[in-house]
């Protein structure tokens, strides 16, 4: 029997968001962008998701007079992203 894999993370630029965040501190908005190569918009909602989910903290500020957006990967974001990673392992495996 599979285990079941979370739905929130099964799409693929927000597992990517969660595997940079697991890296790092905190990463800017704009950083995740390029990492991802998605567009603000699409960005911006998966953001939200995992946002509202608990998986990251996004944080809203200014550098210099520039908006800058922050976010960082919660306790229970680097859980979840861990049971899905090793749920993941148990399919190829």
């Amino acid at each position: 029997m599979f285990p079941k894999l979370d739905p929130l993370l099964h799409s693929e630029l927000r597992l990517a968001v969660m595997s940079i965040l697991a890296e790092v501190e905190s990463a800017e908005f704009s950083y995740l962008k390029k990492q991802t190569d998605s567009t603000a918009g699409n960005l911006s909602v998966q953001i939200d998701k995992l946002s509202a989910a608990g998986y990251i903290t996004v944080e809203k500020g200014f550098k210099g007079k520039m908006p800058c957006t922050t976010c960082k990967i919660t306790p229970e974001g680097i859980e979840a992203f861990k049971n899905y990673v090793t749920a993941l392992k148990e399919y190829i495996s």
